[in-house]
């Protein structure tokens, strides 16, 4: 078990951590505490975040299919050029833990499909476009 002095806005935290697994490292010699609180250390940097795949073009002339809300696209449930009708499941999207089924909103066919299994998306973007 560590112990650690955290600050957040001007307020002193001592928190106690458990590290699980891994190569033990020796605790390090406890000293007296000063009136005075020491200063947390700076924050890490976060590694910066994978770059984005390009988004696939947006066919024109056909419905746009958009994310209601943000989340993880589970399950494409439709391929580019199969004929769908009109509330068939197109995607499954994740969101708050929440398997959503994104459905067609019309008949037509899959002109184009903007995402991937795996992809997370924001509200608004185009999932499926159907002509």
């Amino acid at each position: 078990m560590k112990k650690f002095n955290i600050t957040v806005n001007g307020k002193s935290y001592e928190v106690d951590v458990e590290e699980i697994g891994g190569a033990s490292t020796p605790s390090p010699v406890r000293r007296q505490e000063t009136a005075a609180p020491t200063p947390a250390p700076a924050p890490a940097k976060a590694a910066a975040p994978a770059p984005k795949a390009a988004p696939a073009p947006v066919v024109e002339g056909g419905e746009t299919v958009n994310s209601p809300m943000p989340g993880t696209i589970l399950d494409i449930k439709v391929n580019v050029g199969d004929t769908v009708a009109d509330g068939a499941v197109l995607v499954i999207l994740e969101a708050m833990k929440m398997e959503n089924e994104i459905m067609a909103p019309v008949a037509g066919k899959v002109l184009s499909i903007n995402v991937t299994k795996g992809a997370s998306v924001n509200s608004g973007d185009v999932l499926v476009v159907i002509g």
